[in-house]
């Protein structure tokens, strides 16, 4: 194979969601209002918990903070730079800058779905196991499931920009999405693309899948310790947070499965899916992990206090 120095196409031409102007301006308005709103409840989350010593200190906190934490990166690798192309006639992206997103998409994206399998895990112990939790998620236990879905994150980023990097492109350059993917960018390679097809499903499929299947079990376990305990508010409660968690983990994961789990087809609704996993979903996810916890609500009450205290302090005119 050619080495990446080597390729002849030295840029990609990204095709966005619409060649319409007026339609190109309502995503952008749209990506807009989208990535502030989930930029400002996911720095709000991870603020709250990590200036609250007692929040922090917590296992489900300190794995909800992080969780926040990746939202924002994920949500950051394209949507700033698909402003500026919403509003530009011709959306080119670098070489170098179309694999800088695939490595990255890939790191976040494989992170988030470790972290939420770890954070199923420390829900299952503390429902199944409450007078053994403290000691079975301790911290540096919860540091050694971040620092392994971090490394999972980098391991995963790693192969799938191994399987594009030394690819030859030597032809057509137009990437039908608003960002660099790695089943639209391995189409446009000029060698036959089904090895690298069937590397690509085995590495992000089966990841997705096995994340997928291992949050069903955990929550299964979870709902199933809820119901042999019998009917009171708690468990109400419980299967309640459960379904909701289960609802954005679906919205999540279900658009990943379908793209990768059959990268030789690609229809308009990849369109959509993709906006869903890079864009939606990491405003979804505050809603239902964070903004329903009424310790959550009470640090964010604290943090506006303390941040509204300062402001008032800061213009009263000194004597």
């Amino acid at each position: 194979m050619l080495a990446a120095n080597q390729t002849m196409v030295t840029e990609f031409v990204l095709l966005g969601l619409s060649e319409t102007w007026v339609i190109q301006l309502f995503f952008f308005v749209f990506f807009l209002l989208l990535y502030i709103a989930t930029v400002f409840s996911n720095t709000l989350i991870f603020s709250a918990i990590f200036r609250d010593d007692r929040l922090s200190d917590s296992p489900m906190f300190f794995l909800l903070g992080h969780l926040a934490f990746l939202d924002l990166c994920l949500s950051s690798f394209a949507i700033p730079r698909s402003l500026l192309d919403f509003l530009a006639q011709h959306q080119t992206i670098s070489f170098q800058g179309c694999m800088a997103q695939i490595f990255f998409l890939h790191v976040f994206v494989g992170s988030e779905m470790l972290l939420l399998v770890a954070m199923a895990i420390d829900r299952y112990v503390a429902i199944s196991h409450p007078l053994r939790y403290a000691s079975l998620m301790s911290r540096p236990r919860c540091m050694a499931l971040l620092l392994a879905s971090w490394a999972g994150g980098l391991l995963h980023g790693t192969v799938q920009l191994g399987f594009i990097i030394n690819v030859p492109f030597c032809g057509p350059n137009k990437v039908d999405s608003f960002f660099c993917d790695l089943p639209l960018v391995i189409k446009l390679a000029c060698i036959d693309t089904n090895p690298l097809e069937v590397m690509m499903v085995t590495n992000s499929g089966i990841l997705s899948l096995v994340s997928f299947l291992g949050l069903l079990i955990s929550y299964g376990f979870i709902l199933y310790t809820i119901r042999s305990r019998g009917p009171s508010e708690g468990s109400t409660k419980a299967v309640s947070t459960c379904t909701s968690h289960l609802i954005v983990v679906t919205m999540y994961f279900g658009p990943c499965l379908f793209i990768y789990l059959r990268p030789s087809a690609h229809f308009m609704i990849d369109k959509v899916l993709s906006v869903f996993y890079t864009c939606v979903t990491p405003l979804l996810n505050p809603t239902a992990y964070a903004l329903k916890n009424k310790e959550i609500k009470a640090a964010i009450r604290s943090l506006s206090a303390k941040l509204s205290g300062q402001v008032s302090t800061q213009g009263r005119p000194h004597h």
